[in-house]
């Protein structure tokens, strides 16, 4: 057992996820290599809009196979494994001399070693977090787009200054150290993946009802936010502005994402989960109308960003929300499932709009798409329950 009190174990456990879950955030930074791996190798923006949809695909394995893992393997060996992996793909990407090694290097081994890491760090924090549950998940979900405006600027500079190559290579090395850290608080505060006490049985029908509004909820918002953040600076240069005011903008976007990753789970904690859901879809339609009727630079920065934290409250409300509806024994299993829908979103439309940009050199059309599918969500989202409070829907 460990001499850690309570809170220090979820200390922890919260610092685990914080050094493990930031690196692997620059994935959302993937926007500002597009230019320099599109120089460097000859591909287009679809095929690089195909290595970060399969990238996405690959994270989404990744969830699905660690509850899996985690009945059978320590904390700390899973992590330290995880890392090694992705490490290894991001020594590989840095290495590349065509679409095949990216795919490889970035669009798989990264991105499965990523998603293990990350239900495995967020199923240890919820059994130890006991309350204020949506915030504590909200921050976890939003270290991702927090590690990617630390990681776009830092990206930005080292292209410049050391080059494409060796800026990958750094950011293997980060990766695997940061890895091993995380492992090292996940021993420290002893983490057990499953809580002893049973679960309390529940009627398969309204659980997945409620899984089945969820996913096309979070799917909806993520298909908009997802274009966003991976092609922030590409949209932005599409609109006029300079490569400097796109770096900036991708910098500003992400952060805006985190924060709003983390507003939206504690919104949860004390709103009822779908009016947090409406107003965030609502949020992000304001974001694409604004875009449509004045496209621009600098109304482009501002447009994605309420794109991009539509998404961001989404995120933060369906991990609160999962806590509310589910048991924590299920956590990781629910939260990888519903996961799927980010892996489909981001092979939807920013592979679209993509192979839009590809023939006509502009997002409006992809714009519109985003405002349509959010308009859809604000239905659906009116369906879903309240949920706090609530303990008979556990799995």
């Amino acid at each position: 057992m460990s001499a850690l009190t309570p809170g220090q174990r979820s200390a922890a456990a919260i610092a685990a996820a914080t050094a493990i879950n930031l690196p692997f955030g620059t994935i959302y930074a993937f926007s500002v290599f597009l230019k320099p791996m599109e120089s460097m190798l000859g591909i287009s923006r679809a095929d690089m809009t195909l290595i970060f949809g399969l990238a996405a695909c690959s994270l989404t394995a990744g969830m699905n196979l660690a509850p899996f893992l985690f009945r059978r393997l320590s904390p700390f060996t899973l992590i330290a494994m995880a890392g090694a992996f992705s490490a290894v793909g991001l020594a590989l990407t840095a290495r590349a001399s065509g679409l095949f090694e990216l795919m490889v290097g970035y669009g798989l081994l990264f991105g499965l070693g990523g998603g293990v890491a990350f239900i495995v760090v967020q199923q240890g924090v919820n059994q130890t977090v006991q309350t204020k549950t949506g915030l504590v998940n909200g921050y976890v979900i939003g270290l991702y787009p927090l590690g990617a405006m630390i990681g776009a600027p830092l990206f930005g500079w080292a292209i410049v200054a050391y080059g494409l190559r060796p800026t990958l290579a750094g950011l293997a090395a980060t990766v695997l150290g940061a890895s091993l850290l995380s492992a090292a608080l996940l021993r420290l505060a002893d983490i057990r993946m499953q809580d002893s006490t049973p679960g309390v049985a529940v009627d398969d029908n309204p659980r997945w009802a409620i899984f089945a509004r969820l996913f096309s909820v979070f799917f909806l918002a993520a298909a908009a936010g997802l274009t966003v953040m991976s092609q922030a600076a590409g949209i932005v240069q599409a609109y006029g502005g300079q490569t400097m005011l796109a770096l900036g903008a991708t910098t500003f976007i992400t952060g805006a994402i985190a924060a709003a990753r983390i507003g939206g789970g504690w919104m949860v904690d004390r709103f009822a989960v779908p009016r947090v859901a409406v107003f965030a879809h609502l949020f992000s339609l304001a974001g694409a109308i604004l875009l449509s009727v004045w496209p621009g630079p600098w109304v482009a920065i501002p447009a994605l960003t309420m794109i991009g934290m539509g998404y961001g409250f989404i995120s933060g409300t369906t991990a609160g929300a999962i806590a509310q509806y589910w048991h924590k024994n299920s956590f990781g299993r629910v939260a990888s499932q519903l996961y799927i829908a980010w892996c489909i979103a981001a092979v939807s439309l920013p592979v679209l709009a993509g192979w839009l940009y590809d023939r006509t050199q502009g997002y409006g059309t992809a714009v519109l798409i985003a405002a349509a599918g959010n308009v859809l969500g604000v239905i659906i989202a009116w369906g879903l329950p309240d949920g706090r409070g609530r303990s008979a829907s556990r799995a």
